[in-house]
């Protein structure tokens, strides 16, 4: 009997010696915690409030809370000054900093080119395009224009600078692809600047200009509302969204630009990068907490309701995509003459 009670103590002894290793050797191979916030991170947007990087932000912001996808608090702050330069130099300048991301248009490209400011995409480390916003050619609903087609051709019989095309900002996005309009259709706009897609499409509706290619979210109102008409979409595809916007018509219905004779096609980025010099865990970190902001119904309500295109890109593809869209607006600023001298 006392045989056998010393061999069970011994056994399990030996079991618990064998599990106090196997415990021990789990957590000598167990990678390190992977890095996250230890502080607030502050969400800088490049832009005004209420425009559509702003809504973008603020919506990831409130997801994040609601989902409690992050422990610290995430803060959006507005950084316009300078068409967006200020909010992009104070990324350039925090280096090495995990909490600090911008969230970023076209004027990623736009700003230093059309003012000098010494900045490039190259300065900030690349994490995820989130979007890319769409950009819609209008007219008023009492336009003779019905199709691109008949737009592009009452246009060009004109002449140049007979049609006053809507747009915000100046030698930005809008301006830009008025440029690139004017030159697939064989004439030169008069462009007008507004201060918002939303002053935009109150100008078109009111009859002060003749067109304007405002945002699908900045005009769905007046599209609905039967004040407006669109004609055409700057992608290389129609929009994917089949739900009626109108009694008769969804965004899918929209024919694109090139379909209408328009071989001209613009897409606006809707981007997050971090400051240069953070570490591989930190920018992971990131990507993955984006990625479940990405998997909400919230975010995929957003998507729907501003029609936007859906692509994501990360890595390579995504800095790949960077340099080939710099390429295409230096092109298209040059032949505008908006390049700073």
């Amino acid at each position: 009997m006392g045989k056998t009670l010393h061999s069970r103590v011994i056994s399990g002894s030996l079991k618990f010696a064998g599990c106090a290793l196997a415990v021990a050797a789990a957590f000598a191979s167990a990678p390190a915690l992977a890095w996250e916030p230890t502080k607030p991170v502050e969400f800088v947007v490049p832009a005004g409030t209420g425009g559509g990087a702003d809504q973008m932000a603020r919506l990831i912001q409130g997801v994040i809370v609601k989902n409690k996808l992050m422990k610290q608090p995430m803060i959006v702050v507005n950084k316009s000054g300078g068409a967006g330069a200020e909010g992009f130099l104070e990324i350039k300048g925090a280096k090495g900093d995990p909490h600090k991301i911008v969230i970023t248009l076209s004027n990623l490209f736009t700003t230093p080119m059309a003012t000098g400011v010494p900045f490039s995409w190259r300065d900030m480390t690349p994490v995820s395009m989130m979007a890319l916003d769409q950009f819609v050619l209008w007219v008023n609903a009492d336009s003779p224009y019905k199709t691109a087609q008949d737009f592009a051709a009452g246009v060009k019989a004109a002449g140049p600078n007979k049609t006053k095309m809507g747009g915000t900002g100046s030698k930005q996005e809008d301006q830009i692809l008025t440029v690139g309009l004017g030159k697939a259709v064989g004439t030169k706009f008069i462009y007008v600047p507004f201060k918002g897609g939303g002053e935009v499409a109150v100008q078109l509706v009111g009859g002060h200009v003749d067109s304007t290619v405002n945002n699908p979210i900045e005009a769905v109102a007046q599209w609905r509302a039967g004040k407006l008409r669109p004609l055409c979409v700057f992608d290389e595809k129609r929009m994917d969204y089949k739900a009626k916007v109108t009694e008769t018509q969804s965004w899918a219905d929209i024919p694109t630009c090139k379909e209408g004779g328009i071989p001209t096609s613009y897409t606006m980025l809707r981007g997050i990068f971090m400051p240069p010099g953070v570490t591989k865990e930190q920018t992971e970190f990131y990507l993955d907490l984006l990625k479940k902001v990405r998997e909400t119904p919230d975010w995929k309500d957003y998507m729907e309701k501003g029609a936007f295109n859906q692509t994501v890109m990360t890595g390579t593809e995504f800095t790949q995509w960077l340099e080939k869209t710099e390429t295409m607006h230096r092109d298209l600023m040059k032949e505008a003459g908006f390049l700073v001298q």
